[in-house]
């Protein structure tokens, strides 16, 4: 039990005194950089969807 209350303390003292925390300035910035790559990833993704749709629609109608 006193090892588990060891790692307790351990672990908030190094979540308090050691963990540099974003300020709300680069969370926010952050945030918008992941949202913009995650849109631009999505659209990549169904470019590419939709291209293969057409040349296996394609490759089945000439078959």
């Amino acid at each position: 039990m006193n090892r588990i209350v060891a790692y307790l303390k351990d672990t908030y003292n190094e979540l308090v005194y050691k963990v540099s925390w974003p300020t709300k300035e680069e969370l926010s910035g952050s945030t918008v950089i992941v949202l913009i790559a995650s849109l631009i990833i999505a659209m990549v993704v169904f470019a590419m969807d939709s291209v293969f749709e057409w040349v296996l629609k394609f490759l089945y109608g000439i078959l």
